[in-house]
């Protein structure tokens, strides 16, 4: 059996922002897109939906690597329990964002950390929260203009210029509002003999 420190990571993302996130962990690790289909079931919960989409994440990308740590995660936002992905186009950016401003909404990421040698996982969701101050339609616009963040759910780069949009920030892991819980997944790599710092 492979020793626990030489284990194979694969982040099953194509993310940048998934992938400038776990490069802080110091592991040497390779990405793979897991071509997942990211509608929600009928009547499917935002907590339900994260969790699900990180383990199918995984689980496509872990039929094609041994002996391997497969890590899967997805994030959705939400506001008055509806979910909202990824705004795709300026058009939706300017909806959500309008519709955020002066709102609490919530980001839950769920993350999974498979592993192909015996199909084990852990799968756990990690909320964050933000508060938005009230935004006019300039300051909308100018935000979208200079960031254009149609690839983020929620329509902003908390890590960039978004975070002139918040009024309050909160949750237990930071990083779980970029896109991967970094103080989760360390304790599941733990878990499974990886040595971190």
């Amino acid at each position: 059996m492979t020793k626990p420190s030489h284990r194979n990571i694969v982040l099953s993302s194509t993310s940048p922002f998934r992938k400038e996130l776990l490069e802080r962990l110091q592991l040497t690790f390779t990405t793979d897109s897991p071509n997942v289909d990211e509608t929600p079931l009928t009547d499917e919960s935002p907590e339900a939906y994260v969790k699900r989409l990180s383990l199918e994440k995984a689980k496509a990308i872990a039929q094609h690597h041994p002996n391997t740590l497969v890590i899967g995660s997805d994030q959705c936002s939400v506001l008055k329990g509806t979910i909202r992905g990824k705004p795709g186009n300026h058009e939706n950016a300017v909806k959500q964002l309008t519709e955020s401003a002066g709102e609490r909404v919530s980001f839950l990421t769920g993350l999974c950390l498979y592993d192909t040698t015996d199909n084990s996982y852990q799968l756990d969701m990690i909320p964050y929260h933000v508060d938005f101050r009230m935004l006019n339609k300039k300051e909308i616009e100018t935000y979208l203009l200079k960031e254009k963040p149609y690839s983020c759910a929620g329509s902003f780069k908390s890590e960039g210029l978004g975070i002139t949009l918040f009024q309050k920030l909160s949750g237990d892991d930071p990083t779980s509002l970029v896109g991967l819980p970094l103080i989760r997944l360390s304790e599941m790599l733990r878990e499974k003999g990886l040595l971190l710092p």
